[in-house]
């Protein structure tokens, strides 16, 4: 039987402005969702909801899993 591996997020920043994580990282994704048939971004609280789900997903481990 194969061993599931171990999650990798989330992860560590990079120092204490983790220069990975930029507006252009969130547009991108918010495209890649646009791109996949879900509703254009129209609002900036949208892209402001989206910064904050993705910094938690990468980087918040309280009360995942």
């Amino acid at each position: 039987m194969t061993a599931i591996p171990q999650p990798v997020y989330p992860v560590t920043p990079d120092g204490d402005d983790d220069a990975r994580f930029t507006m252009c990282l969130v547009f991108d994704v918010a495209r890649l969702l646009e791109t996949n048939g879900y509703p254009e971004f129209a609002n900036g609280l949208d892209f402001v909801d989206l910064q904050q789900a993705l910094y938690r997903f990468l980087y918040v481990a309280e009360g995942r899993r």
